[in-house]
């Protein structure tokens, strides 16, 4: 057999994984009870209020009033490669995020808590299995850029 063959074969083997499980719809997410949707078993998912030590990372803090924090962060990650902002409340944000070259989506979700200035999180792959730590490298890229800044 041919190096080729395996590279397709590899390829092949890493689509078939990353299409076998289902994440949340968009119709699913949102906050519920003030808390972000738990994060599937799966590995494509971190989240500020995951249950799963491997899924779980540390909220943002922010310092000035809501609206501008909000402001800030939708300027931010609205800059990250095609990331789109698809829902905006008061204290919610809701973003897709597209990988480059098979276009699967990613939603990212923000949950202000003006109370405790904290930024809670959940980014997951919407289908999939695996996601080689894309959503836990983009979450902690975000906290580099904000840093300093909320």
């Amino acid at each position: 057999m041919t190096r080729r063959f395996y590279q397709n074969t590899i390829l092949l083997s890493m689509l078939l994984l990353a299409t076998m499980a289902q994440g949340a719809t968009a119709e699913e997410l949102m906050v519920r009870d003030q808390s972000l949707l738990s994060c599937p078993t799966s590995p494509n998912c971190v989240s500020t209020m995951a249950t799963e030590e491997s899924q779980v990372i540390a909220p943002y803090r922010f310092q000035q009033p809501l609206y501008e924090a909000k402001a800030r962060l939708i300027q931010i990650f609205s800059g990250f490669p095609r990331t789109e902002l698809v829902k905006e409340e008061e204290a919610y944000l809701h973003f897709e995020a597209r990988s480059f070259l098979f276009q699967f989506v990613d939603d990212v979700e923000f949950q202000f808590d003006e109370d405790t200035h904290t930024i809670h999180f959940r980014s997951a792959s919407r289908s999939g299995h695996y996601d080689f730590g894309v959503n836990r490298k983009r979450m902690k890229d975000l906290r580099g850029m904000l840093e300093g800044k909320l």
